[in-house]
């Protein structure tokens, strides 16, 4: 980051940050840099080419062009970490990040409340690779950690809120735990975006999946891992040794999403806290999964920890409704739309059903369905609950 950025707002330094318009022939964003073989003057600059793979410099595709190269410097801002590694999706990210730091042999200590990929990552291709998984309850303290540590712990992973059940954790005290083990703490940090500076309550490594808010419009996939320079040769070398690339099409698509993630982000948590403020209040709901209200059992701790939210959160129906019911109204939602992801700019609903919870247990008591709010106008948002609930909700 340029020195006359340092101390500058957030929504400031998103403006500027990556841009260097008198380079460009004065233009403001930079441009796509699309290329695989990079040409080099002599075979000893071929050969010290060799060297710089763990650096910004141009020295084959993969490895990372301006575009790329721009985008990085943006997110590991945004996150407040040194250095970020682009990947191809956030799933991508998950694996450079695991295996940036376990061998066999090794074993992690994985929330259970975790993205179910990240899960399933850990029961397949790590198991098989002799690495062990231990879940840990999201809620955790420090003494449950460390009480779960072994001497080969290698990795705490971490995520708050939870995935799908949206239980808020104790960072700082989860990442004092693992350092005083040894381990290394890597957090998925998608949910909190700018709004969870990971590298101030101890978190080694941090995950996003950039193909959320930071796209913001539904049509990239990309993730990243950031970090502080001293675990940079680690995550950058399992990215090159895995193969792991993103366009540099859709890090230009990143980039555009990148300089409004601010006020879009700040609207969505306006257009979240009213829609369930307003679900709180229906009489067929038991209670809302979202760490931003009051009443949530982690808000203390969001409070804390976080400067504001997202506007994906939960919702529990009273244990006389059932997953049928929960589906209907969900099909019969016209401004919601049914699929994966979430933050984009439109609104989208899911059952939550058939969760393996398969450590600690989470007994929601009723039947859930996940919501992701939009630019929608919530008004309007509120209206469409409304029809479909009162029409399919009948206990």
């Amino acid at each position: 980051m340029s020195n006359d950025l340092k101390g500058r707002r957030l929504g400031t330094r998103l403006s500027h940050v990556s841009r260097s318009p008198k380079s460009q022939a004065g233009i403001v964003n930079p441009p796509v840099w699309r290329g695989s073989t990079v040409l080099l003057p002599t075979c000893a600059a071929r050969r010290a080419s060799g060297t710089k793979r763990l650096e910004q410099d141009w020295t084959y595709g993969i490895h990372g062009l301006p575009t790329h190269h721009a985008l990085e410097d943006a997110v590991a801002m945004v996150e407040g970490g040194d250095r970020t590694a682009i990947q191809g999706s956030g799933l991508s990210a998950i694996v450079v990040a695991m295996f940036a730091f376990l061998k066999s042999g090794d074993h992690v200590l994985m929330t259970d409340g975790c993205y179910g990929p990240a899960r399933r990552l850990c029961e397949t291709m790590l198991k098989d690779f002799g690495v062990t998984t231990t879940y840990y309850r999201p809620q955790a303290t420090e003494a449950e950690v460390k009480g779960l540590m072994k001497p080969n712990t290698k990795v705490v992973y971490t995520e708050a809120p939870s995935s799908v059940t949206f239980e808020m954790q104790d960072i700082p005290a989860i990442a004092r735990a693992a350092h005083a083990g040894g381990a290394k703490v890597l957090m998925d940090n998608t949910w909190g975006i700018m709004n969870f500076q990971p590298f101030e309550k101890g978190v080694d490594v941090s995950i996003q999946a950039l193909t959320k808010y930071v796209g913001g419009h539904s049509d990239i996939l990309m993730g990243s891992v950031t970090c502080r320079n001293a675990d940079w040769a680690a995550v950058k070398n399992a990215q090159i040794t895995l193969g792991q690339y993103a366009s540099p099409d859709d890090c230009f698509l990143a980039l555009r999403g990148i300089r409004t993630l601010k006020i879009r982000l700040e609207q969505q948590q306006q257009h979240g806290l009213a829609v369930a403020r307003w679900l709180q209040s229906r009489p067929e709901v038991a209670r809302v999964l979202y760490p931003a209200l009051p009443e949530d059992p982690g808000h203390a701790l969001w409070k804390r920890d976080f400067s504001g939210a997202c506007s994906l959160f939960g919702v529990v129906l009273k244990p006389a409704y059932t997953q049928a019911q929960v589906d209907a109204v969900i099909d019969d939602l016209a401004l919601f739309g049914i699929g994966a992801s979430w933050g984009g700019y439109e609104s989208l609903a899911q059952p939550v059903a058939d969760i393996t919870r398969s450590v600690t247990g989470t007994d929601l008591g009723g039947p859930a369905m996940r919501l992701h709010i939009g630019l929608e106008d919530p008004a309007d948002l509120m209206a469409d609950l409304d029809q479909a609930m009162s029409k399919n909700l009948r206990a």
